[in-house]
């Protein structure tokens, strides 16, 4: 595109489909990329750039290097649970077969690891073994925590401080500090996106400190994440994951992201 085509105004219409379509993607999506969103309509990356300097003025998206991803504040939990709910509902059955009679589990907030506290909670008719016994779950999830205290034979703990109303659930130092009282065995925790070169990354720096704080609590600690979240772009390291961890997932990943994920060190298991 030459210069005189960059400086000519272009309809107003055009635009706003643009923009709107931008914002779709990451209703779906979560996060979005000048680079793909150039090539997805044939237009500058500079173009890209002014659509979404304009929305997030209009407070509909927060900028990042090299994209966009969507406001923290946005009711984001009730959108994520309508994305792939089966492979999310196979990762939680997966997750629930490690916990074990007696263990003190740690459970993030999140679409995914809510579909994990649903087979801890016996409502999955696809769960096919008996319901762990004497279980204490330490959770920042307000709907995780909501269903497991209603189970006999399980105690909630629910980590305090400010809710994020975009997750349903505590983060920020008083969940830290709470989370650092207890003992745990195991401990699953969600993600925002995972690099096509298998890094494991998050949306925003608070967040993604706590679920760093419940790998490094437990014994064994496990990443959870649908095939929604292969090669998407989020700007936060969920790092450092420590040595041994796990990655649970619903479908195999590229053999890049695969290649990577063993590099750092993550064991992969796949969701029946």
């Amino acid at each position: 595109m030459t210069s005189q085509e960059l400086r000519k105004p272009e309809p107003r219409a055009l635009a706003a489909r643009r923009q709107d379509e931008i914002l779709a993607r990451l209703g779906r999506d979560g996060s979005i990329s000048v680079e793909a969103m150039a090539a997805r309509f044939a237009v500058s990356r500079e173009t890209i750039r002014r659509d979404l300097k304009v929305l997030a003025e209009r407070g509909r998206l927060a900028i990042v290097h090299g994209g966009a991803t969507r406001r923290a504040d946005e009711p984001a939990l009730a959108l994520r649970e309508r994305d792939n709910p089966n492979g999310k509902a196979a990762i939680g059955r997966a997750a629930a077969r490690l916990v074990e009679d007696g263990m003190v589990v740690v459970l993030d907030s999140g679409s995914t690891t809510l579909a994990v506290a649903s087979a801890l909670a016996g409502i999955d008719p696809q769960f096919d073994r008996p319901v762990p016994k004497g279980l204490t779950v330490c959770t920042n999830s307000l709907p995780a925590g909501l269903l497991l205290c209603r189970i006999a034979g399980i105690r909630v703990h629910l980590l305090g401080g400010e809710i994020e109303r975009s997750d349903e659930a505590a983060f920020g130092t008083e969940a830290i500090a709470a989370l650092a009282r207890f003992r745990a065995d195991i401990a699953f925790v969600g993600a925002g996106g995972i690099s096509a070169d298998g890094e494991i990354t998050d949306f925003a720096p608070i967040p993604t400190e706590l679920r760093i704080r419940m790998l490094a609590t437990a014994a064994r600690g496990y990443v959870v994440a649908d095939r929604t979240k292969f090669g998407r772009l989020t700007p936060i390291r969920l790092a450092p994951i420590p040595p041994g961890s796990g990655l649970i997932v619903d479908a195999e990943p590229p053999a890049a992201m695969a290649d990577g994920l063993s590099r750092r060190g993550m064991t992969v298991l796949f969701a029946a």
